[in-house]
Parts: C-alpha cells; sequence; structure tokens
C-alpha cells in the first residue's frame, strides 16, 4: 500500500503490527470508552505523532456493514466490512444505550460465539456486557459492569459475578470494561503486545506527561486470569512462578491440591486449553515481552521462558505469532530506523 505521496507505507515496509484491534460499534454506542482505547492505539502506533499504524492498527465495523451513530449523535460509517475477524488480536464490542444492547440480534450472537470457539479475546466497552452475557459467553465468569446499571446486570445475569469497582477484568480472554476512558484497559494490551516503552509513550501523552512507574494493580504486566474454579487459579499462579522451571504438570497438580486427571479436566472446562498448551502460551507472552524490551539472545531467552532450546522455543514462537524470534526483533528494529 503507498501513501498520497506515492511512497510505500512504513507499516506495509516494516510487516505485520504487533496489535490489532476491530471494533465493532452497536448503534448509541457511548463514544469516550471508543475514543480513551482506539487513541492509547494511536498514541502507541509509531514512534513519532503522525498516527501511523505500525505498532498498531484498528479498523471500525458495524453488525450489519451500516452506519451507525453514537450516544451523542456522532454517525460513524465503517471503514471496513465485518470480515476475516481471525486476523485481529482483539474484538472490541462498543455498546452504549441500554435498549440496543437488551435484545441484540441472534446474528451478532452467533458470531460472538463463534469467535470464542476460535480463542479469539473478545473486549466489551460500557453496555456491550449484556451481548456477551445474552451469548452465554460471561456465565460462571467475573465482569466489569458499571454501577448504574449493576442491578439489571445481576437480575438478568445470575450466573455472572457482576463487578463495579474494577477499571476493567480480563477472564481468560473475555474482557469487559464498564466505560469511561478504558486507558487502563489499553494500557494493559498494548503493554502485553507491544512492551512497556509502547504502552508508556501513549500513558505519557493522554494522561498530561504522568508516566506510571510500574503498572497498575488492576492492571499487571501479565493479563489478570480469574476464575471460579480454585484447581485452576492455583495452577495458573504456580505456571507463572515458574514459567523457567523445568517443572511436571505432576507439580502442578500437587500445588492446586488436585490429579493430573483432574488438573486436564478443570483447564479444559475453564480455559478451553489443555494445562500444558495454556502454560507454553505464559512462556510465548513473556518471551515475546523479553524480545521486545531488552536485547537479550534468543538462546537466553528460550531457556528463561522455559524452553528445552532455542530450536523448540523457534518452532512454538513461529506457529503462535507467525514469525521467527529473530524475524519478530527484526522487524522492530526496521520500524525504530523507519521512524528516525
Amino acid at each position: 500500500m503507498n501513501n498520497n505521496d506515492g511512497t510505500p507505507d512504513k507499516a506495509t515496509a516494516a510487516g505485520k503490527p504487533d496489535l490489532r484491534v476491530g471494533f465493532i460499534l452497536l448503534n448509541q454506542f457511548t463514544l469516550i470508552p471508543v475514543s480513551g482505547l482506539v487513541e492509547s492505539l494511536r498514541f502507541a502506533a509509531d514512534i513519532s505523532f503522525r498516527s501511523q499504524q505500525i505498532y498498531c492498527q484498528w479498523d471500525f465495523m458495524t453488525w450489519d456493514n451500516l452506519p451507525v451513530a453514537a450516544s451523542c449523535g456522532l454517525p460513524v460509517s465503517p471503514t471496513c466490512a465485518l470480515n476475516n475477524l481471525l486476523s485481529y488480536d482483539y474484538i472490541a464490542l462498543a455498546g452504549g444505550m441500554l435498549e440496543e444492547t437488551r435484545h441484540p440480534p441472534d446474528a451478532l450472537l452467533q458470531l460472538l460465539q463463534e469467535l470464542r470457539g476460535q480463542n479469539r479475546p473478545i473486549i466489551s466497552l460500557c453496555s456491550a456486557s449484556f451481548v456477551l452475557a445474552k451469548a452465554g459467553l460471561l456465565d460462571g465468569r467475573k465482569a466489569a459492569i458499571h454501577f448504574t446499571i449493576r442491578d439489571e446486570f445481576m437480575q438478568r445475569f445470575p450466573k455472572v459475578t457482576a463487578i463495579a469497582e474494577d477499571s476493567f477484568v480480563d477472564d481468560d480472554g473475555i474482557i469487559t470494561c464498564p466505560g469511561g476512558l478504558a486507558i487502563d484497559l489499553a494500557t494493559h494490551i498494548i503493554r502485553k503486545h507491544c512492551g512497556e516503552i509502547r504502552a508508556q509513550k501513549a500513558l505519557k501523552y493522554l494522561l498530561e506527561g504522568a508516566v506510571l512507574e510500574k503498572p497498575p494493580l488492576h492492571a499487571p504486566q501479565t493479563p489478570p486470569h480469574v476464575y471460579q474454579n480454585q484447581i485452576v487459579s492455583k495452577a495458573i499462579a504456580f505456571m507463572r512462578d515458574n514459567l523457567s522451571a523445568a517443572t511436571s504438570l505432576t507439580a502442578v497438580a500437587e500445588y492446586a491440591g488436585t490429579s493430573t486427571r483432574q488438573l486436564h479436566r478443570a483447564f479444559l472446562s475453564n480455559t478451553h486449553l489443555p494445562p500444558a498448551h495454556y502454560w507454553r502460551k505464559l512462556r510465548l507472552e513473556q518471551a515475546r515481552k523479553k524480545l521486545a524490551d531488552s536485547s537479550a539472545h534468543v538462546t537466553s531467552i528460550a531457556l528463561e521462558c522455559g524452553f528445552a532450546d532455542a530450536s523448540h522455543f523457534i518452532a512454538w514462537f513461529r506457529k503462535q505469532y507467525g514469525e521467527t524470534p529473530a524475524a519478530y526483533r527484526k522487524r522492530r528494529h526496521a520500524v525504530e530506523r523507519l521512524n528516525g
């Protein structure tokens, strides 16, 4: 793709972005959380302030591909059709006025269920949590709900634990944000996919230069997986504390107070992944952060993140992210050079 002056687009030249978010805007959506999230992505997307979608990219869609209006009356037309949703790292569903989210169309509910079946992370903004709950995606989970609509939400969806105190809740890839500026949520996903430098760049200019020394408690550097199942919660805590250790699943099960067979069943039921796969996913996420934020050798990172050797790490990294660790790091350096 070329720019208006005929020069190659830098995002295309440097390769695919680290983070892609597809927004599905419902009619009468609340503008503030959408703008807070996308503006954070914009500041994190390049080195300068030219709004180039290099590190981060985003698109705006609607479930029926027709224009919608924000609750403030601002008309918005989709920037692309509702297709190829699996190419995004997150699908952000933006709600607002309750009458638009109490009775969502069946086609939208089916779409969300299919995305979850593909383990695609989904974000609900404002009252879009009603849509996720209607689709059954919040059953047995915790969800951040705005205090003004919490009572109605609890009456409609008693299987969901509604929380009104948190700025967002990430329950294994189902992320609920009750509204507001959504900057905590944006920092959370930018830090995870693009590294600390990009996250701090967005914070610096959105919060009047107040760069955080460390992540806030409700937006830790690793996502706060919250489960009703104590076995899974204890096992994940053990996994996080032992990312570099050659520890067996038997040790994980013993720590969680169960058998390996029951551990396997609990993980499939709660995370939709076997425990070994989940542990490997945590290790790959940690390795990607180290590649982005340090100059350590790939072999050193592989060993620090619990992989037997570099070749084993490279193979799994390529399968998870579509490129080798060296290519990922080279691409990041190329983007830095392009931006001077």
